[in-house]
């Protein structure tokens, strides 16, 4: 009776599936099913979720449900997975017409995803192949229908295997699980679900299921869960097949198969016993040698600047060659990138080096004090991404924060402007030295001199270049140089008028007498040309050009000038130094984050400049090398196709190693959303201005406007740095108007929140906050389907800007998203943006024509 009646239920479905009308589930007898299964769905429906309340919805859409039978029954999900969003609705012996009935419950949650296996039982029962995956088309159907946002994937009927002797019905029917699943394959596209192929990966060559895998032919063992979940595991959580590499290796070829790791250990407890063993076996007439996990050992070439490694993963081991130890560290980094899932790292070949050897990150600590714990997480993304030079710019017109014992008066809170006390002492520089050590990153401390130098003349009570400064200073470089060991000393030197000329190099020539090298800001003083220059510009190329002098990169690098989604497009694309790849010259680059103004907090030093991302980027980059000459503002303008391959490696990142559970200190800040597949049409310029925020141009209004296509979600219409950067429209005049327009896809009617902006504060000048009631201060409009979108209600709303006022909300990055209602199916995006002067009212308020519209993730 059982098995007819599910037969019948076929027909209903199928006919169910024929109309365009609202799937409707079907009602039948609660007999045909076991006691167990009434069981499991008791549980399921008691469990919290099963409402309508606000709270536990919010819950619900994050969660992920495993739907099956005793297969996904026999599991424990979230113990797999370490993720307790995880739910387990898998009920032993269940059939497709099981899942039906209870297909509501799955559904009023709505979840994120739905991870569907079922069918083995069906077919056991006598049903055909076609009229199986007619109900899972059914189940998936109805899952969409009621919860659109819900991400369906069905996985394949997993092979089995007779020669057990067991379960005969189910396990003979391996040609019967192979037309099912082709079937399965072929809807997918059609019925708007993923189709994930686990069969093949759990075969012998006979077409069985594995003997290593089962113990019946038809139900798995733990190994057979393990290695389901390495093969589902970036589905589960939205990442690419493979781990998505940063930087992307100079050569990788994957290979079949992974490597298992032991149980209960890391990653780095596996594999850190290839440094400890470093110094064992030491070979000298050996270029490059081996080391294997298993044997623990790895031979090195000491005092070697090299940086390259090879890594090779297979089913039995993993092998580093390195010639230095920090060859070896590189590996480190990407084996733990490679291990992303905590227990399998696929099988791959790699060969590496960087393009650059300065890879660099400064922050200042000078105008705004960071803590060691917060320095150190910084230090730790650095060290993870291969970046190895870390720049401490630690002195200030607003305070000196380097402890002199000699001169204790230097670091007292009565000249120091901004937070005040605050300063790193001898043992913590030292402690920051040792943990840069550790992690192969150069320590490069930067006294300032003799600009920016203030705080110095109020607390020595004389300046800098004077006769009785000047031996103050080499007092201070005495003590600093014999007490902390670095090779190098940055000394600033620029933006300050030279009174003195021999300040700079007497100073220099002081330094290098304790054998460390000098570093300056150019343009900057007059510099022997032994000194290393870092560029903030390039004086016509004149240092670029010069075969004689060594440089590093910085120009347009200062991420606290940079708009988030144009940080990641413009150093993507970025070609550094000048060149393809570093050279004796060269050195490198160096990403900068001077954030002038006061903060209420010291994390909003990584919450409003795009620190993370931009170094993700940049760590790309600088070990890759390439790009494109001169600064890219735009999406558009560089290589899309790049661009997005990369943005979905970045994004996978901000996922795995950026969220605040992935990190001590939380919540930490990654101000990047995908923008690769944001379509604009630009129409414009219009001639005549228009105000009027109610004046929403008609269809022939726009007609022959047209002007070009762009991408991305910052789109920058004028560079501040115009014309050395180039923006979507070639020219613009005073008094005209540009449109945008696109359209956004939504699966369903509901609220989704969006980052819009159009004037991306600097959170260097004392810009101007933006006027109350209005967007920026050229009253630009935004419509979603003819709505105008309301600014927000700004705190400061018309505060005229102040170095010692913090920014609040200021940036779309560091507010609330704005929350807009989309309609089922597409949604017209219209932007209004006037251009009026093409000057800023002064230094601090550039004119910026841009404007940023982008979905939150």
């Amino acid at each position: 009776m059982k098995l007819k009646f599910v037969n019948v239920l076929l027909v209903m479905l199928f006919l169910a599936l024929q109309s365009k009308a609202q799937i409707q589930l079907p009602k039948y007898p609660d007999s045909i099913f076991s006691t167990y299964y009434h069981q499991r769905i008791s549980l399921f429906q008691s469990l919290q979720g099963f409402d309508n309340s606000k709270a536990v919805n919010e819950q619900n859409n994050q969660s992920i449900i495993f739907l099956g039978n005793s297969i996904n029954d026999g599991a424990e999900w979230n113990e797999l997975f370490s993720d307790s969003r995880i739910k387990n609705r898998g009920i032993s012996g269940d059939i497709t017409a099981g899942v039906i009935y209870r297909l509501d419950e799955v559904a009023k949650r709505k979840p994120a995803k739905v991870f569907l296996m079922i069918g083995i039982n069906d077919l056991g029962r006598g049903l055909t192949p076609d009229s199986v995956v007619k109900n899972i088309l059914f189940i998936n159907d109805y899952l969409q229908q009621e919860s659109p946002e819900t991400k369906v994937f069905i996985e394949s009927i997993l092979p089995v295997n007779p020669l057990f002797g067991k379960f005969a019905g189910q396990t003979s029917k391996t040609k019967e699980i192979l037309i099912a699943n082709t079937f399965l394959k072929n809807a997918a596209e059609a019925h708007q679900y993923t189709y994930i192929d686990l069969h093949s990966s759990f075969t012998d060559n006979q077409g069985y299921l594995n003997k290593k895998y089962t113990n019946d032919g038809l139900h798995l063992m733990g190994a057979g869960y393990q290695h389901w979940r390495h093969l589902i595991y970036p589905k589960v959580f939205g990442l690419t097949d493979k781990p998505a590499l940063i930087p992307l290796p100079k050569q990788v070829e994957w290979k079949s198969g992974y490597y298992l790791l032991q149980s209960g250990k890391s990653i780095k407890e596996q594999v850190a016993i290839l440094i400890e063993n470093s110094s064992e076996g030491f070979e000298r007439d050996k270029n490059v040698v081996g080391a294997k996990i298993k044997k623990s050992k790895v031979n090195l070439r000491k005092g070697d600047a090299n940086e390259s490694y090879e890594l090779n993963v297979s089913e039995s081991q993993i092998n580093i060659k390195a010639k230095t130890q920090k060859g070896v560290f590189n590996a480190m980094q990407t084996l733990e990138q490679l291990a992303r899932n905590g227990k399998t790292i696929d099988a791959v070949e790699i060969k590496d080096e960087p393009a650059f050897a300065w890879r660099g990150y400064m922050i200042d600590v000078g105008r705004n004090y960071l803590s060691i714990d917060l320095l150190k997480q910084q230090i730790d993304r650095m060290a993870k991404y291969k970046l190895n030079v870390f720049h401490f710019h630690a002195s200030e017109d607003i305070a000196w924060r380097i402890e002199s014992k000699r001169y204790p008066q230097l670091t007292s809170p009565e000249y120091m402007l901004r937070n005040k006390g605050l300063y790193y002492s001898e043992a913590e520089i030292k402690e920051l030295i040792q943990y840069c050590n550790d992690r192969n990153i150069l320590f490069v401390p930067e006294i300032d001199m003799p600009g920016h130098s203030a705080a110095f003349k109020r607390a020595m009570k004389t300046d800098m270049q004077s006769d009785s400064g000047l031996i103050i200073v080499k007092n201070i470089l005495e003590e600093f140089c014999t007490t902390f060991d670095v090779p190098y000393i940055h000394i600033g030197a620029d933006e300050v008028k030279i009174t003195n000329p021999n300040f700079i190099p007497e100073v220099t020539k002081y330094i290098q007498s304790f054998g460390k090298k000098v570093i300056g800001w150019q343009p900057g003083g007059n510099f022997l040309d032994n000194t290393i220059r870092q560029l903030w510009m390039d004086d016509l190329g004149k240092i670029t050009s010069d075969k004689q002098i060594q440089y590093i990169d910085s120009r347009h690098l200062y991420l606290n000038h940079m708009d988030p989604l144009e940080a990641v497009t413009t150093i993507f694309n970025r070609q550094l130094a000048n060149k393809d790849q570093g050279d004796q010259n060269a050195l490198g680059a160096i990403i900068c984050t001077w954030h002038d103004r006061a903060v209420e907090k010291q994390e909003d030093i990584l919450r409003m400049n795009p620190v993370y991302p931009a170094m993700v980027a940049f760590a790309e980059r600088s070990w890759r090398g390439g790009g494109q000459p001169g600064w890219i503002a735009n999406v558009s303008d560089g290589d899309n196709k790049a661009f997005a391959e990369f943005e979905e490696r970045l994004l996978n990142h901000r996922q795995q190693y950026f969220s605040a559970a992935n990190t001590s200190i939380a919540p930490v800040a990654f101000s990047y959303q995908r923008q690769s597949h944001m379509q604009w049409k630009l129409y414009g310029p219009f001639a005549k201005e228009v105000n009027d925020h109610q004046n929403y141009l008609s269809e022939q209004a726009m007609a022959g406007s047209f002007y070009k296509r762009v991408t991305g979600g910052t789109v920058v219409l004028k560079h501040w740095w115009a014309p050395l950067i180039k923006g979507a429209i070639d020219t613009l005049t005073p008094n005209t108007t540009v449109y945008a327009e696109t359209e956004i896809w939504s699966k369903e009617t509901a609220v989704k929140p969006f980052w819009i902006g159009f004037n991306n504060l600097s959170r260097s000048p004392a810009t101007d906050s933006h006027p109350k009631g209005e967007w920026s201060f050229n009253s630009p409009t935004v419509w979603v389907n003819q709505q105008m979108i309301a600014p927000p209600v700004w705190k400061r709303g018309g505060q005229k800007g102040h170095s010692e006022i913090p920014l609040s909300d200021e940036g779309y990055e560091y507010r609330a998203p704005t929350m807009i209602l989309l309609q089922k199916g597409q949604n017209k995006v219209r932007i209004k943006i006037p251009i009026k002067e093409l000057k800023g009212k002064d230094w601090q308020n550039p004119a910026k024509y841009m404007f940023t519209f982008v979905p939150v993730e």
